[in-house]
């Protein structure tokens, strides 16, 4: 069963420590697991999630259900939205984090010291990780099953609007792991979606090690604010494309209509668009003829690429920094590569950045320069994702530069600890 707050209204100080205490626990329990057990549970939770299709599916109708009622956009409904390939995505992506190697006894180094101590350094689990993130019910199951490959317990805080999918899935979750003899308690979900208990997760010194934020920038924002937890910041994603004066053009299209159009309201969509002014008059038509193919999309335009499109509105500047997570992009002319890379890391949200080009040194120059945790060279933006670069589910795509940057599998996960062992060695 999932824990469930039986007050109503007002801050519940119990409700929190009463998760809390239960992942400690459970936490300690899971260290005692090996390898091939916990790869074998993951594959039982695996299978059930895919036997328990209808049950899902029919609880993430009332969400969507909800979600068209309370008038949300069409593209965030989608992101909320479960169907049978998106179940059987998120089941694969269990069996792949199953498949891969468990850093948790890795042995970072060892050797032994002047004093005769033999000295290991091994990965360790964080202990609870607690999650609050926004809407897409997948990420409960990706953070289970990357924070139990680890040996970590985890406390789901999911948004209001997944809250009947969120519970169908950690609930499936929950039997498979109860009928395998494993404390439960490994995963558990906040029922309570107010913002005080919210607050009081983000609080929770004494029970969690580690709050990582996945959502919108005002998730993000109010969970550095608030919490007292140590913060895993994950990505806001304002990310920019710059098509460069010797850039392939028809590639840059292909590229930037695949970046924008492909899923607009993922993090690592593209959402400003930089091209250089010798290529602006060929290229902007070109793009706006071909995009308006796959999917119309606003382009609000400085006042050189606005002279250039057919159908454009002007940008405020407030557009330049914006996330849209919608089929709107901001478009700039710039003078140079320097230009370009000025205007970027000015607002960058430092999660992905691409150029389109044929010079090395500008390639080269932009990946150094940029400060983003993925730099793109002749590529879509739409790649950055830990599944896509081989480290299985991911967490979070960190937008930070301690512990963590880029998308965070199963290393992210871990600490380490020292191992020393002696023959009686005192220090003088």
């Amino acid at each position: 069963m999932v824990f469930t707050s039986e007050l109503k209204g007002g801050p519940k100080m119990g409700y929190i420590d009463e998760l809390g205490k239960n992942a400690k626990v459970a936490s300690q329990s899971l260290v005692k697991l090996g390898t091939a057990e916990k790869n074998q549970i993951l594959g039982q939770v695996a299978d059930a999630l895919l036997a328990e299709t209808d049950y899902i599916l029919a609880e993430n109708a009332r969400d969507v259900d909800q979600a068209q009622e309370n008038g949300i956009s069409p593209v965030m409904v989608d992101r909320l939205r479960l169907d049978a390939k998106r179940i059987e995505g998120i089941v694969e992506g269990v069996r792949q984090v199953a498949d891969l190697q468990d850093p948790i006894g890795q042995v970072v180094r060892g050797y032994t010291n002047l004093d005769g101590l033999k000295i290991v350094q091994k990965r360790v689990p964080l202990g609870v990780i607690a999650m609050i993130f926004e809407s897409r019910p997948n990420v409960s199951v990706d953070a289970f099953s990357l924070a139990f490959k680890t040996s970590n317990a985890i406390i789901l805080r999911g948004g209001r609007d997944a809250i009947y999918s969120n519970t169908a899935l950690v609930t499936v979750i929950r039997k498979t792991l109860a009928k395998a003899g494993v404390n439960e308690n490994v995963v558990q979900l906040v029922e309570d979606t107010s913002h005080a208990v919210a607050e009081e997760l983000m609080q929770a010194v004494d029970y969690v090690d580690v709050l990582i934020p996945r959502g919108g920038a005002r998730l993000i924002q109010t969970v550095k604010e608030k919490s007292k937890v140590p913060v895993i910041e994950t990505g806001v994603g304002n990310v920019h494309i710059y098509v460069d004066d010797s850039a392939d053009l028809d590639m840059a299209t292909k590229i930037v209509i695949n970046a924008k159009t492909q899923r607009p309201s993922v993090c690592n969509a593209a959402e400003s668009l930089l091209v250089h002014k010798a290529v602006a008059k060929t290229f902007l038509p070109q793009l706006e003829e071909a995009i308006a193919k796959v999917h119309a999309v606003e382009f609000r335009a400085d006042d050189k690429a606005l002279a250039i499109f057919k159908n454009a509105v002007a940008a405020t500047d407030e557009d330049y920094g914006t996330e849209f997570s919608d089929y709107v992009m901001s478009v700039k002319v710039v003078d140079s590569v320097d230009d370009a890379i000025d205007w970027v890391n000015r607002y960058t949200t430092h999660h992905s950045e691409a150029i389109i080009t044929k010079d090395l040194e500008h390639a080269e120059r932009f990946q150094d320069e940029v400060d983003a945790a993925a730099v793109y060279v002749n590529a879509s933006t739409r790649f950055t994702d830990g599944f896509v670069f081989g480290l299985g589910a991911e967490i979070g795509i960190s937008t930070q530069k301690m512990h963590a940057r880029g998308p965070m599998g199963l290393e992210a996960l871990t600490s380490t600890k020292f191992y020393i062992n002696g023959k009686g060695q005192i220090r003088e």
